[in-house]
């Protein structure tokens, strides 16, 4: 087996300027967005006792994100608010008045029209992108990288956007789809990664994301907890680890939790950039074969990669078989536990507790991360089985990655 890789956060701070993004008013502004829909409900936080007490820990937290208004994934809080973020700045407005009623209004039609909203996707970010679009009386076009699964394409489609397969990777599905949206009458790039120039868009997407760190850490509360010691969150680009670094920096700004960024082997943008530890960004290239398919980008959100270096603790490398390990964890929990359905982007942080925790051979990294009995872990499962196919092949057969 390919083994895990890991940096301790040695890149040079810089002046933060980008925590603000993560502000805990913008989080709560986007938080009230997503409250005015209909579809909204509050996803759980699984309580995992039984696993906590097996692994030698003293709490152990999962962000279940599979009933995220019903379409099996957290990526839909991003893209929902950037577009009515996006829709407010063009009407002069402020996002609050956006609500679901207002941007579904005649109303709306009338002031604003209609626009394209042009996405590339692995996933779970374009099924978001479409669904907000099809709700709100919008057009969307969604490009994927090669090797996309026929359901995940399916699952777009439905929603009424225009999609397409194309012969590249990730990355470059970014590029084509940025090139249409500024060849395209009312075309708007709605992408969760930034690059110079590209900010605002992916500082909304995060803003987004915000809404599913500030429940879990209000349902942390309610369970009796005052601050989880430690987060484990998976990045692709980075928006979603940067969105949940954010917000729990702005939350606990003297005494943050010990953050474990992870990432799949194969897309490892972040770590080779944490390895370097010169502050520079590293890209990952080639094809991005993974199983994490939500995670196989090569390139970071800039806007993420500041927070990343200034406030997370441990930058991780993960095999295929850390999520595998994880799905199967986390669908056959330890008995009194509820079971929490993750596909293989929502479980690498559940693989790779339960490898520092049993494996003698990472001994060094649970000791530098500080896990032991004393520890509460958060982590966030941020999709089910959004590939059905897959997830039965992995959990019910044993299929080997």
């Amino acid at each position: 087996m390919d083994a895990i890789k890991w940096v301790a956060n040695r890149m040079p701070k810089t002046e933060d300027t980008q925590l603000s993004v993560m502000s805990l008013d913008h989080v709560k502004k986007a938080r009230a967005f997503h409250q005015s829909f209909p579809q909204y409900n509050q996803t759980p936080l699984a309580q995992l006792d039984g696993m906590a007490k097996e692994l030698g820990l003293g709490g152990l937290f999962v962000k279940d994100e599979s009933y995220r208004f019903g379409l099996n994934a957290f990526k839909v809080l991003g893209g929902s608010f950037a577009m009515a973020n996006y829709i407010a700045e063009a009407l002069g407005r402020d996002v609050s008045e956006m609500t679901y009623d207002y941007l579904t209004s005649q109303q709306l039609k009338d002031e604003f029209g209609q626009a394209t909203f042009f996405t590339a996707t692995d996933g779970n970010h374009g099924r978001g992108v479409a669904w907000a679009a099809n709700k709100l009386g919008q057009k969307s076009v969604v490009l994927m990288p090669k090797g996309s699964t026929k359901t995940r394409f399916d699952n777009i489609a439905k929603e009424g956007a225009k999609v397409t397969i194309e012969e590249v990777n990730y990355d470059e599905c970014v590029r084509r789809a940025n090139a249409m949206a500024e060849q395209t009458e009312h075309g708007v790039m709605v992408q969760d990664t930034a690059w110079d120039g590209y900010e605002k868009i992916p500082a909304w997407i995060m803003q987004g994301y915000g809404t599913m760190a500030s429940e879990a850490s209000e349902q942390l509360q309610a369970a009796g907890v005052k601050r989880p010691t430690h987060i484990f969150v998976q990045a692709g680009v980075g928006s979603l680890a940067g969105a949940v670094q954010g917000y729990f920096a702005n939350l606990y700004p003297d005494c943050c939790p010990t953050t474990v960024i992870m990432e799949a082997q194969v897309a490892d943008c972040l770590y080779r950039s944490a390895a370097a530890a010169d502050g520079d960004i590293r890209f990952a290239t080639g094809d991005l074969q993974t199983i994490m398919a939500g995670l196989a980008c090569g390139e970071p959100n800039t806007i993420s990669f500041d927070i990343l270096k200034n406030h997370s603790s441990f930058f991780v490398s993960c095999p295929d078989w850390v999520a595998a390990k994880g799905m199967r964890m986390l669908g056959a929990p330890v008995k009194g536990d509820p079971q929490v359905v993750s596909g293989e982007s929502g479980a690498v942080g559940m693989g790779l507790i339960a490898t520092l925790m049993t494996d003698p051979a990472y001994q060094e990294l649970r000791e530098a991360i500080g896990l032991d009995e004393n520890s509460v872990v958060l982590m966030f499962s941020t999709e089910g089985d959004t590939d059905p196919e897959n997830y039965r092949a992995i959990v019910w057969e044993g299929k080997q990655v």
